[in-house]
């Protein structure tokens, strides 16, 4: 199975997270080719703009249960690997140098949060729901904390980094993660509005104009991936800490961690 559906339209390439039986969780397979995908994208002539989606009911839920388990029996160099491979698909998509487009179908947790923040134009059903709830597990969100924070700010980055709550689509777009909520009949429709207005633009003022935003918030990829090698050095750390194994070891046994007895 493709891991990743590829679709061209009038200068559009869509790519389709497929793995819908497990809410399209990121694991390795997944996160390689998205990373090639983009890659693809970002130096073909004909790709104007870049649409994310899901296939199923979900986004994407985060974490893959498989490699979550695979991450308990991890050493810490192993786990640093495995890091910084999320970390690179996420930067790759928060400097792809085109407009790009979330079409959140669904629910979205941890990396895939991180996903739908790295994109230029999020559109979400109003059915989404959304979570950062790496501190339930006794982990933090350290890959994708750069680019959900310059998403939705510090202020509210720290109440949902610290409570590890769910929240719905209209606080999403509340917050500054979503920009519109539809119904999800009316997903493409407002999808293909977007990409209406995209195409009205020139492609090298856009790319400059998205240079420009990140530069303003002095945004840099090479300051971006230096900060991603520390946070994966962080992340790595914690699953390798007694809480971090208490917190995957209760969660991969469905029983509440110690600290909630």
């Amino acid at each position: 199975m493709n891991e990743v559906l590829v679709a061209d339209r009038a200068g559009v390439r869509e790519l389709a997270m497929n793995r819908p039986q497990v809410h399209n969780a990121l694991d390795e397979a997944l996160i390689d080719e998205l990373i090639v995908q983009l890659e693809k994208a970002r130096y073909d002539p004909e790709v104007r703009a870049l649409v994310l989606t899901g296939l199923g009911q979900s986004f994407c839920a985060g974490a893959d249960l498989g490699a979550m388990q695979r991450q308990v029996h991890a050493s810490e160099e192993e786990n640093l690997a495995d890091a910084l491979r999320l970390a690179r698909l996420i930067r790759s998509l928060q400097f792809f140098p085109k407009p790009t487009v979330a079409r959140v179908n669904g629910a979205a947790y941890g990396g895939g949060v991180g996903l739908v923040a790295c994109c230029d134009i999020a559109i979400g059903v109003g059915t989404a729901r959304f979570g950062l709830t790496e501190v339930r597990l006794g982990l933090v969100p350290a890959m994708i904390s750069p680019y959900v924070i310059a998403a939705i700010g510090l202020r509210q980055a720290r109440r949902l980094f610290v409570t590890g709550e769910i929240f719905d689509a209209e606080e999403a777009r509340r917050i500054g993660l979503l920009h519109q909520v539809v119904a999800g009949e009316a997903l493409d429709g407002a999808v293909e509005a977007a990409l209406a207005h995209l195409a009205k633009a020139g492609p090298e003022a856009q790319g400059e104009a998205k240079r420009l935003a990140l530069a303003m918030a002095e945004l840099d990829e090479a300051a971006a991936e230096r900060i991603d090698r520390d946070n994966a050095a962080l992340i790595a750390r914690l699953r390798v800490s007694a809480e971090g194994q208490e917190g995957l070891g209760a969660f991969l046994a469905k029983r509440a961690p110690r600290w909630m007895a």
